[in-house]
């Protein structure tokens, strides 16, 4: 239940990042109320986050895992499952995250990733997913099922309740719900996931927030750690690429760094697609090639247990890449049926076998002229997340760098279409091995194209706590402390209109794409649609199509497309509404779109001379409010 708290201040005490992360969550803060010596930041620090790691026992940690368990009635005693501010509806953090290799019937994970799949109703309570075929004793009850929006939901209530609770003493202003807060998402987040995420803080309470974009949360991480030394680092002309890796998506930004009155500027050119590939594909990747082993000895496993492996893979994964690995990483599953002795499924997986399946399966070394697949092929496949269908996030890259080449070269002649420098992010991009591949395949690429400086990867942040850090950062910086990029929306949008011609037999009449929001708008921005007024149906069900591309950035507000190739255009999701007004009427209105200050849009109708009457907001919901 959302609880009511007094609403945020702009003179708030304290600015917020949060890192609302597929696998762990972040809060990075900064108290205004520090002395800071003139031109510079008060400190940014990484708050710590209560949370259970076994029953009955409370540790603090920089991260919050992003799982939520949900104990079945008797399983374990409810008093092991308190925390300092009380109980709450299912474990959040690292307990959950224990618990999901065990009982993953029970454990939401990748909540964030579902929060963005347009192909499931996101409000419903379908997590834990359950695959085909799987039998009812596997399947998630449905007492213990939570929707997205509710799981996003419980992560930020538990980083409300930590705070508050570690804040107690100061009083109800220290409140979170009272504080300036960003919540980071990717940039790659259509309009109608972001409100979902605006919605799920709103349940949390923290209805006073507002939207950040992970990458530009990373340079200004990478900002706020470099201090004023960051100016030297970067010079006029220099093409920032951000290869943001985390738990779920893939997100890839420009960011052009320009002069103006004597000072460098960082301004954002381009914006990757949604790619959902991330650590739960290589986790997957991990359990696939352990299964496969295990089959070759005599040993197979049910979904319920595969489920298991893929979470122990996750530990397995992050052990194995990091700076001193181990040659091995025990695996142990829980058993299942007469057949197994011991009850339990024993093996490992290897330092060299990991890497193999991970640097060469996600992180191959393709040429500059690959391109990234879009179509499985399948006629037939399980509903679940749209994972991409190539893994290869090298491919991935080289598919974003070409399709935004012109852009860079326009803003930068002498980059020559490629990036300068590289900045990586995302928790994935924590191994040196990992990012060392990019970084190589980024300099082969620009040996092919030029003989100019091959691209520098910039010194890192602390990537696990970046994001959060930036946000914070980010906040200073709307209130004239800190440096702050200029981009506006990340894509330009469309609102379908049906064309005026005679009815063909079996043929709906063609549909014009008019541009609404171009590339670039500032959050907070009207835009009054020029050109001619269109026909709104009024009193029974419509449907509204929108679209939105990352590629066709002159294109002006009014601007109607006749045809357009399928890979400049995306459509999202559409909106079936009935807005008032007498039954089947068609009344001539004008448009006008608003880019609100969280970063989601909505189209406002007019009648002539009249004022905005109807309203549709670009999101999920059934109706829209008129």
């Amino acid at each position: 239940m959302k609880r009511s708290a007094p609403p945020a201040r702009a003179d708030a005490r304290y600015v917020v990042g949060i890192d609302l992360g597929t696998t762990n969550c972040a809060l990075a803060y900064a108290d205004t109320s520090e002395p800071a010596a003139a031109g510079e930041l008060p400190p940014i620090r990484v708050f710590g986050i209560p949370q259970l790691t076994a029953p009955g026992t409370v540790e603090e940690r920089s991260l919050l895992p992003s799982f939520l368990y949900l104990p079945r009635a008797g399983e374990v005693p409810p008093e092991s499952l308190r925390l300092p501010w009380g109980a709450a509806d299912g474990v959040v953090g690292a307990l959950a995250a224990r618990r999901a290799a065990e009982v993953p019937a029970q454990v939401v994970s990748s909540a964030k990733s579902w929060l963005c799949h347009p192909g499931v109703d996101r409000l419903a309570r379908i997590l834990p997913w359950a695959g085909v075929g799987e039998a009812a004793a596997e399947a998630p009850e449905p007492a213990l099922r939570r929707s997205p929006v509710e799981a996003s939901t419980a992560y930020l209530a538990h980083l409300r309740d930590a705070w508050n609770a570690a804040h107690t003493a100061d009083g109800p202003d220290a409140r979170l719900e009272r504080q300036e807060i960003y919540l980071t998402v990717p940039a790659s987040f259509d309009a109608a996931a972001r409100e979902l995420t605006q919605r799920a803080a709103a349940e949390a309470g923290l209805e006073n927030l507002h939207l950040l974009e992970e990458p530009q949360a990373a340079v200004y991480a990478w900002v706020e750690a470099s201090g004023d030394a960051w100016r030297r680092e970067v010079k006029p002309g220099d093409v920032l690429l951000v290869c943001d890796v985390g738990g779920g998506t893939t997100d890839l930004s420009l960011v052009l760094v320009a002069e103006e009155n004597g000072e460098l500027t960082l301004r954002r050119i381009a914006v990757g697609d949604h790619v959902l590939l991330g650590g739960d594909n290589m986790d997957l990747a991990l359990a696939v090639h352990v299964r496969a082993r295990l089959a070759r000895s005599g040993t197979r496993l049910d979904a319920w247990q595969f489920r298991g492996l893929v979470l122990a893979c996750r530990d397995a994964k992050e052990a194995l890449l990091s700076a001193s690995p181990p040659e091995a990483v025990p695996l142990v599953l829980l058993g299942r049926g007469k057949k197994l002795v011991g009850g339990t499924i024993k093996t490992e997986l290897g330092r060299d076998e990991a890497r193999a399946v991970l640097v060469d399966g996600f992180f191959p070394d393709v040429a500059a002229d690959e391109r990234a697949a879009t179509d499985a092929g399948a006629g037939l496949a399980e509903i679940g997340l749209p994972y991409a269908a190539d893994p290869a996030v090298t491919r991935h890259l080289a598919s974003f760098l070409a399709a935004h080449a012109d852009a860079v070269g326009e803003q930068s002649p002498a980059a020559s279409g490629m990036p300068t420098l590289v900045l990586f992010n995302g928790g994935v991009m924590r191994a040196e091995m990992l990012r060392s591949r990019v970084a190589d395949v980024l300099a082969r690429w620009k040996r092919a194209a030029t003989d100019g400086d091959l691209p520098r990867a910039l010194a890192g942040t602390d990537l696990e706590h970046a994001v959060a850090r930036g946000a914070a950062y980010y906040g200073l910086a709307r209130r004239g402390r800190g440096v702050r990029i200029r981009g506006g929306t990340a894509r330009s949008y469309y609102v379908g209109v049906a064309s005026a011609m005679p009815a063909v037999p079996g043929h709906p009449p063609p549909v014009k794409a008019v541009c609404v929001v171009p590339f670039g708008i500032e959050e907070g921005s009207r835009l009054a649609v020029p050109g001619a007024e269109f026909g709104l149906l009024l009193g029974q069900a419509a449907t509204f199509r929108f679209f939105a591309s990352s590629t066709r950035r002159e294109d002006r507000i009014g601007e109607v497309l006749d045809e357009w190739q399928t890979s400049e255009l995306d459509e999202l999701s559409p909106l079936k509404v009935e807005l008032d007004g007498d039954a089947g009427s068609r009344v001539p209105v004008r448009l006008s779109a608003h880019v609100t200050e969280i970063g989601t849009l909505e189209l406002w109708f007019a009648p002539p001379g009249e004022s905005e009457r109807w309203r549709l907001e670009f999101n999920v919901r059934e109706s829209a409010r008129a």
